[in-house]
């Protein structure tokens, strides 16, 4: 096995083995642009290293065999390329030694630049340069930058150096420092090293390139890095490749300069070209966002030769990925050099106008523009925006960097951002610029603001890949971190805890906390016409993965309302109508009158008295839902949740004794709340044990369901009722509630001389009903599996006390990288799913299969529900478009795999 590959023997399909930014630039390279030579350490070689690091108890270690010949017999290869030798005193080699995992991660992981400069090859290189300042100001670059990466010295110290040089100089740029200074930091810079090591730096050039890569190998399990993958899925088992690459120098001079760039706009996705430029810097600059970049377009008045060549290169590059791409590039002296491309990050709003943009271009197809886009993008376009007729106080104005409207306290570091949060606060995390170490906070808030960095900056690519709203450079802002505010260029002041308002779409910031309104994509949805290409483009998209989906979609909804906006935002039906909540607000009391009837004749004037609101409830939901099926799930949790707390039942009813006074009623309400009090309600007296010990509470909602749909037939509606009998485990349990339902049904159709078609089925949301499937099949017209409860049941979880108690933990090691209440557990709870569903239509073939938990809204597991071959899925009305997408997506997935 080879663990070290040139660029020339790759290509962008070798992603799982050369990470993509070694694919990326195998591609280039075999495509004949202009790329730096070097060599690309695999991902097999990370796996390998972290696997041996693992095994030895000190955790250090882990370099595989044969894997130090093999970079030295292709950094042998690379000097003769080049003409130059790693370090040499006369003609030194530089290197970059950069990370590349598959998917992309930015800045989450190390990169050194510079690798082979020391005491006495800065000599050489000044000599060969002819500017003794370049050399200096390379030679402190590395310094700086493997002090804080590999030997984890804290990077503020290098920064505090920096700043006092500046300082001494007059001076706020780094471009001022001269020789001399520069060669004082230098000094100071391996003074910092020897005090926090107890080490010289090390002068070996091939010791600098091997602590280099193993730096980049030990990053892959940072916590930021962690986090970042925890974020955003990425799986914790795939290591990240190393790029060892000849250094090209943006710093040579004002003839040089580093910059990023995108062949589309990556926050609005609006064609043409976007990015930044900076004179005299490496890339890291640009990055960081240490100073504030030109745009490309001023690049075109300071190198017209250099930016030619770009938009060229540019223009093949995205015909040749057909797709937007992100490209890192270096001017060396006059010459273009590309270090990087990859298909770039962008926001929600920018993915679907680059997918229908490209269509309309010829690029691509409609199938591969669905799955372009992604249900979580979708469903962040649906996110409110700034009410534009509100009155603002604009503070500033900056890029707009993320989209999206962000309103909260500001608050000035990382550590802040996640306290207040945690503590129930919305925050919007300010600082000068950010950098790898503020990810936890950047995940925390709200919003990210900036005084420095353009869209290409730290700040703004993640908040992009987050979707967080961000606004970057805002330059009129003096941000001080350590005084823990901001003031404003003309006088005032914003203070931590201070509430400001962001606007990532537009760039301003505003005092205070701006009205949010809907967003113009729920506006489309509602049946608004827009004539707005973001809307329209949402539009096309929307209509092709309709048009593709087997998997039908369905709404939770309780209401009237929530049913006709669901419908409106293209649900087919209801899949799970609750209806307990019918029972709130002024109906506790008929609800209390049930509870503490004596005898069935109590029971049956409690129940009497509530039928017509049953009723009427059912109408206008079958109403809203016209011509659609609507699954009416009956009560379900305990009855002692529609009585008074029993803690504060016994202190009224002491208080009234102290007292001497009699209240009768919460004495009786305290009585029966005893009486039904259990330890573990959910595991109680609820769901279909409540239809077999009070049949009349049943049978009443099937008799009001009955007769709703009778009332809508009358008025010549097309009523779809479906009954759902909860919490079943037993066939026979099923079996004595259907005959109770059947008959009041029976009787319905008889007095008002009516066919009704009323299915009943039930909830799969016990473990035990999931293995007995195929037997409760024989009483159920369809199943539901309830993958909220039925989570909670496989996993032994109380859901409302483990989230806060110990999720984090389980997070940290490992054991799930999401919650299982956020996204189906498919090889646990999944594997009850399809195991249900299979014994059941093994029954019934015709079994009508659904899920109603709010999983049924989750991208990834509505791919799960489709490959198991469920019938729909059933989520809030909001998360209606989102599941609509994911299950057009599903199916062009699998036509694009086998294809």
């Amino acid at each position: 096995m080879a663990w070290v590959y040139e660029f020339s023997q790759g290509s962008k399909d070798q992603k799982d083995l050369l990470g993509g930014k070694g694919a990326n630039l195998a591609e280039m390279t075999n495509l004949g642009l202009p790329v730096p030579p070097g060599f690309t350490i695999s991902t097999e070689t990370c796996r390998a290293y972290l696997a041996q690091s693992d095994d030895d108890a000190s955790g250090a270690g882990g370099e595989p065999e044969g894997l130090a010949e093999e970079v030295t017999e292709h950094l042998a290869r690379l000097e003769e390329a080049m003409g130059k030798k790693l370090g040499d005193a006369d003609n030194p080699l530089l290197v970059s030694v950069r990370s590349g995992a598959k998917f992309s991660m930015p800045g989450m992981m190390e990169t050194v630049l510079n690798v082979g400069l020391n005491d006495t090859s800065v000599g050489g290189l000044a000599a060969r340069s002819e500017s003794e300042r370049f050399a200096l100001d390379s030679y402190r670059r590395l310094l700086q930058m493997f002090g804080g990466t590999v030997l984890h010295v804290d990077s503020e110290l290098f920064a505090e150096a920096l700043d006092a040089a500046k300082d001494a100089k007059g001076t706020q740029s780094d471009l001022d420092l001269d020789a001399d200074d520069l060669r004082g930091l230098v000094d100071s810079f391996k003074a910092i090293i020897k005090e926090q090591t107890g080490h010289d730096f090390p002068q070996d050039p091939r010791e600098q390139l091997d602590l280099a890569i193993r730096a980049v190998f030990d990053s892959w399990n940072t916590d930021r890095a962690r986090l970042y993958r925890r974020q955003e899925r990425i799986p914790e088992d795939l290591g990240t490749a190393v790029n060892v690459q000849a250094m090209v120098f943006g710093n040579f001079g004002m003839d040089s300069g580093s910059g990023v760039a995108f062949t589309r706009d990556p926050a609005s996705g609006e064609q043409g070209v976007y990015g930044d430029y900076l004179q005299n810097a490496q890339g890291e600059d640009v990055v960081a966002g240490i100073r504030n970049t030109v745009s490309l377009a001023d690049m075109a008045d300071i190198d017209q030769s250099s930016y030619d060549d770009l938009m060229q290169i540019m223009t093949r590059l995205e015909r040749h990925y057909r797709d937007m791409c992100d490209i890192e590039f270096t001017v060396e002296r006059g010459k273009l050099w590309m270090l990087q491309t990859r298909v770039g990050k962008r926001t929600p709003e920018a993915a679907f106008r680059i997918a229908v943009h490209m269509v309309d271009e010829g690029l691509i197809q409609m199938d591969e523009a669905v799955l372009r886009v992604t249900g979580d993008q979708l469903a962040q376009l649906m996110f409110p925006r700034f009410d534009e007729t509100s009155e603002r106080t604009l503070l500033a104005t900056g890029m707009n960097a993320s989209p999206g409207a962000a309103v909260g306290k500001a608050v000035f570091d990382s550590d802040t951002a996640v306290e207040w949060t945690e503590r129930g606060e919305d925050v919007i995390l300010v600082r000068k610029e950010t950098n790898p170490d503020d990810l936890r906070g950047m995940v925390a808030a709200r919003g990210i603001l900036t005084s420095r960095g353009g869209k290409t900056s730290h700040a703004a690519v993640v908040a992009r890949g987050m979707g967080v709203t961000c606004v970057c450079g805002a330059e009129s802002l003096d941000v001080d971190t350590r005084g823990k505010q901001f003031t404003v260029r003309g006088g005032e002041t914003v203070r931590e805890g201070d509430v400001i308002s962001i606007d990532g779409t537009t760039g301003e910031v505003f005092a205070g906390a701006v009205p949010v309104s809907d967003s113009v994509v729920v506006r489309h949805f509602e049946g608004e016409k827009l004539d707005d290409d973001l809307a329209l483009a949402v539009s096309r998209i929307m209509a092709h993965a309709d048009g593709a989906r087997r998997l039908r979609v369905r709404t939770n909804a309780d209401t009237p309302e929530d049913a006709a906006r669901a419908r409106r935002f293209g649900a087919q039906g209801i899949g799970l109508c609750r209806t307990e909540h019918m029972f709130l607000g002024e109906r506790r009391e008929l609800v209390e009158k049930l509870i503490v009837a004596e005898g069935e004749a109590g029971q049956d004037e409690a129940l009497a008295a509530l039928l017509p609101l049953q009723r009427q409830d059912f109408t206008e939901i079958l109403e809203a839902m016209d011509g659609l099926p609507v699954t009416i799930r009956l009560l379900d949790p305990p009855l002692h949740e529609f009585l008074p707390d029993l803690t504060d039942l016994s202190v009224q009813v002491a208080l009234a004794e102290e007292r001497g006074e009699s209240d009768e009623r919460a004495t009786t309400l305290l009585t029966h709340v005893r009486r039904l009090h259990e330890q573990n309600p959910m595991l109680g007296l609820r769901g279909v044990r409540l239809g077999i010990q009070i049949p009349g509470l049943f049978r009443m909602q099937a008799r009001a369901i009955a007769e709703a749909a009778a009332d809508r037939m009358e008025v010549h509606g097309t009523p779809r009722a479906e009954i759902m009998v909860p919490l079943v485990a037993s066939v026979r349990e099923l079996q004595i509630v259907r005959a109770q339902l059947e008959h009041e049904i029976a009787e319905v159709q008889e007095s008002r001389g009516v066919k009704l078609d009323i299915s009943i089925g039930t909830m799969i949301e016990l473990p035990r009903a999931a293995f007995l499937a195929d037997r409760i099949a024989k009483a159920a017209d369809f199943f539901s599996f309830g993958t909220n409860d039925l989570t909670q049941m496989a996993w032994g979880f109380s859901r409302d006390d483990v989230e806060a108690s110990f999720f984090s933990r389980y997070f940290e090691h490992g054991i799930f990288d999401v919650s299982p209440f956020e996204s189906l557990d498919q090889l646990g709870v999944g594997g009850m799913v399809e195991m249900g569903t299979k014994k059941g239509r093994k029954t019934r073939s015709d079994l009508k299969v659904g899920v109603c938990g709010e999983h049924g809204g989750d991208p990834l597991s509505v791919h799960f529900f489709h490959r198991v071959g469920l019938d729909y899925v059933s989520c809030s009305p909001f998360r209606v478009p989102v599941a609509r997408l994911e299950a057009g997506r599903a199916v062009l997935e699998k036509r694009a795999s086998t294809s």
